[in-house]
């Protein structure tokens, strides 16, 4: 029996893979958590075989708990689950020491494939973001400015170019507005850029994030 860990900040959603998870004779969700903080703590007492991990939760985050995960519970595999599918989101975490990536548009089969490669050793990334990985690897002269970018600056980057406000960013990190305005103003400068705007036309130029 697997036993998993599912992770995400929206109960909905949560709901919604806990019930594709339940339909499959070889899983056994043991816990389901809403932040990183808890996925961690809960890992550390109970060590599950994976964590079905989001990326963007308040607290610490995804990209953190990973990390924090390979170094406490080195055998509770984390396949991170994501609506972001442009680099350099899926590098890092994979870099965090994830063993997989899905996108939230995945379909059931595809996650539960996932967690039987996982389990068994293997990695599992979604093919067109493996692809994209590979070849950003071999782009040695790649100038994607976001690449330079910490954690928490890309998550907030991801936030503000959905154009979600700064108190509104703050709440979902569990931050404060004044810490998440430092966080911006440094992103800025590292982009050489003054704006949300030029924010967000900067992340469509590079393929962050997509138009509707």
């Amino acid at each position: 029996m697997i036993k998993i860990l599912v992770v995400d900040d929206h109960d909905l959603v949560r709901t919604g893979i806990v019930r594709i998870l339940n339909d499959v004779k070889d899983f056994k969700v043991v816990a389901e958590a809403d932040c990183g903080e808890e996925a961690v703590e809960f890992c550390r007492r109970h060590s599950p075989d994976i964590v079905l991990m989001d990326v963007s939760m308040p607290g610490i985050g995804g990209l953190e708990a990973t990390r924090k995960l390979a170094k406490v519970c080195d055998s509770a595999r984390v396949i991170c689950v994501s609506m972001h599918k442009e680099n350099p989101i899926p590098s890092k975490i994979m870099q965090a020491g994830a063993f997989g990536f899905l996108t939230k548009d995945a379909e059931p089969s595809e996650m539960i494939d996932a967690i039987y490669k996982v389990q068994s050793g293997q990695k599992y990334v979604s093919p067109d973001i493996a692809q994209q990985i590979a070849i950003g690897h071999l782009d040695l002269n790649s100038d994607n400015p976001f690449e330079q970018l910490s954690d928490r600056e890309l998550e907030i980057t991801m936030m503000l170019t959905r154009g979600v406000k700064v108190p509104d960013i703050a709440k979902h990190l569990n931050i404060s507005a004044k810490t998440v305005n430092t966080y911006r103003y440094r992103m800025f400068d590292k982009l050489n850029i003054a704006t949300d705007v030029e924010l967000t036309h900067l992340a469509l130029r590079h393929k962050l994030i997509v138009s509707n």
